[in-house]
């Protein structure tokens, strides 16, 4: 067989066995870092985003996550260069124009939807509640990248991306639940009295 010919990377570099990991702009920093927890994080809200999209049945939904899970490896590639270290010529930056792009999903998607007077439940569909858990963890990833832009430099795009797609999955459940006919369970402070 030609694979048994061709020598093929292993899956371990064994680089990482003293708890440091390499940035795109080329220093060693501890795998606990500020700016490895926060690309970290953006990593596992782009698994949480893939888990989504193997439950959902809607391929419009499907097309805007599939953009974004595309997105966030810039995001990650972003974060993963220390901008006062000089960026690579080529090297992947999160911009006003992806920012933009979420602004408009939002607006598209929101408009199907009844308007908000209550806070909603995290519930409904499989689908609905995984983007829901998907909408947390890119709120944690934001609060890691403006602890992070407290510290060092980070593109100044980064936030306002990260706070426009907790806002996008959010509008994303609930546009789920609605397109499935699943009511949105309503949170009310009459629930809480009696």
């Amino acid at each position: 067989m030609l694979c048994t010919r061709v020598p093929m990377p292993r899956m371990y570099t064994r680089t990482g066995d003293k708890g440091e990991t390499g940035l795109f702009s080329g220093e060693r920093v501890p795998k606990n870092s500020l700016r490895i927890e926060a690309y970290g994080t953006v990593d596992e809200l782009s698994s949480w985003i893939g888990y989504a999209r193997s439950l959902l049945k809607d391929k419009d939904v499907d097309e805007v996550l599939e953009k974004v899970q595309r997105d966030l490896f810039l995001v990650c590639a972003d974060l993963a260069t220390r901008p006062e270290k000089g960026r690579p010529q080529k090297a992947a930056q999160v911009t006003d124009t992806m920012v933009k792009h979420l602004e408009e999903a939002i607006d598209r998607l929101d408009a199907e939807l009844p308007p908000l007077s209550t806070f909603i439940v995290p519930s409904g569909t499989i689908a609905a509640a995984a983007l829901h858990v998907a909408r947390t963890v890119a709120r944690r990833a934001e609060r890691r990248t403006v602890t992070l832009a407290q510290q060092e430099g980070v593109n100044p795009q980064l936030v306002p991306y990260l706070n426009r797609l907790s806002s996008l999955l959010f509008v994303l459940a609930r546009i789920v639940n609605k397109r499935s006919a699943v009511e949105e369970s309503k949170w009310s402070s009459r629930s809480q009295q009696g």
